[in-house]
């Protein structure tokens, strides 16, 4: 059998996993149809003129089998000022919704289940066009009436084994603890190539910087590895969350298939999560020192909490390598706790370090130097080495674990709410100790112990 024909037999199986029965969307569309007759009674109760429509996946034919959720937009005139398109709109929310909730993205919204599905009942407004949005979500209904105007039936089939696919490596979500592909992106990819295969053999030959401008809009510049043009609004690159970790994992995923094409990569095993005993395992195996700091986790949506986690991971690490402690890999897990976990290939650091001043011939700067520590007792020196005036002081931390008990770690570059948590308590787990953590983060140990692309 050929490449090609391995290629389309892998396909076959997962389009029968992820392409929606007859039944199946005749049942959404059912559901669908019943919000939006509810929401337009709700709104002729308005004081207000307003329409109602469909957007999303759903309402482009890309949603995935198995997938159950419906967004219903509410739009309401420009004129209306930000207060009054929240009441109108959760009061249709609530109308279409009597036993949901009120969440909060840019502004409240209503989310709630029906028949089965995830209902999202979200107010925008009604702008002329993409580029004079409001608020971020007045876009999504462009993005919905572009794409529904370009994708065919076989288009829609081929963006639903894109979304599976990023799905099945990792690189599939907008979120930012993803940092992946959304599905608006994915959509455009698949229309841009012209198929599910082609946007394949596209990403496996990308070098990045890859810009693509569907409309040739030209207008705006980016420095993001990826940039997308969004056709509906050229001053927006549809990609801009997009990590370059996923960019590189759709290369690295996308290879692999067109070399041995299988099914498994488009619905990877789960992870089992790792015990105790295989933690401390592991961390002998490796021989390094892993450090973890644990605190509460701020209560903050992730798309919050994510981005103020991964600031604290770097700030930690910088200043563990700064004083010599040399980071190999570090990581950051959340649930009720939150962890940042480093892992060191230093244990413990000499009394002293190495403090060097300005060149001697730098004279005033040299002697400044010089005179702050001739008559220091605890200094080794000042004497001269390479031309410049070097002391050898006593070190500040010497392991990892005094600096991280210290108050010296709230001076490090740290999340908002990160650094509320840690100021308020936290505790820091070394070497064997850390693997208690599997307890609440298995699978996540169980990843950063056996990593893959």
């Amino acid at each position: 059998m050929s490449d090609a024909e391995d290629f389309e037999t892998a396909v076959a199986a997962v389009r029968e996993e992820v392409d929606p029965s007859a039944a199946e969307r005749e049942r959404m569309e059912s559901v669908a149809a019943e919000l939006r007759e509810r929401a337009g009674r709700a709104i002729a109760a308005l004081p207000v003129d307003a329409d109602v429509l469909q957007v999303g996946s759903t309402a482009r034919g890309t949603w995935i089998s198995g997938d159950r959720d419906v967004d219903v937009f509410v739009r309401f005139p420009t004129d209306l000022d930000r207060e009054e398109l929240e009441e109108h709109g959760l009061a249709v929310g609530h109308s279409v919704l009597p036993e949901g909730h009120e969440e909060y993205a840019e502004h409240p919204y209503v989310k709630g289940t029906v028949e089965g599905f995830d209902v999202d009942l979200v107010p925008c407004y009604d702008v002329n066009d993409a580029a004079a949005i409001r608020s971020a979500v007045d876009r999504t209904p462009f993005h919905t009436e572009y794409v529904a105007a370009r994708l065919d039936d076989d288009l829609a089939a081929d963006v639903r084994l894109a979304k599976q696919f990023l799905t099945g490596i990792g690189a599939y979500g907008s979120d930012l603890r993803t940092r992946g592909f959304s599905g608006y992106l994915t959509e455009l990819l698949v229309l841009e190539y012209g198929g599910f295969r082609e946007l394949v053999e596209a990403a496996a030959e990308w070098h990045p910087p890859v810009e693509i401008d569907p409309e040739d809009h030209g207008e705006e510049t980016f420095d993001d590895p990826l940039v997308v043009i969004d056709p509906t609004d050229p001053g927006r690159n549809v990609a801009a969350v997009l990590s370059p970790e996923n960019i590189a994992r759709l290369q690295h995923y996308a290879r692999e298939l067109l070399a041995e094409p299988r099914e498994e990569l488009f619905f990877p095993a789960a992870l089992d999560p790792l015990s105790t005993g295989d933690a401390e395992a592991a961390i002998a195996d490796r021989g390094t020192i892993p450090v973890a700091i644990r605190f509460a986790a701020p209560d903050v949506v992730e798309d919050q909490l994510y981005p103020q986690l991964a600031r604290s991971l770097d700030g930690v690490t910088e200043e563990l390598d700064r004083r010599g402690f040399d980071v190999v890999r570090s990581t950051a897990v959340a649930a009720d706790r939150a962890v940042l976990l480093v892992e060191l290939g230093v244990a413990e650091r000499p009394t002293i370090e190495r403090h060097e001043g300005p060149p001697v011939h730098v004279r005033d700067h040299a002697t400044g130097f010089y005179e702050k520590y001739v008559d220091d007792p605890d200094a080794y020196g000042p004497f001269i080495h390479e031309g410049r005036y070097v002391v050898e002081r006593e070190r500040e931390f010497r392991t990892a674990a005094a600096f991280l008990e210290s108050d010296r770690l709230l001076d490090v570059r740290l999340g908002t709410h990160i650094e509320s948590a840690l100021e308020e308590e936290y505790d820091v787990l070394v070497g064997d100790d850390v693997a208690t953590l599997a307890e609440e983060f298995g699978v996540e140990l169980a990843r950063y112990f056996d990593p893959t692309p």
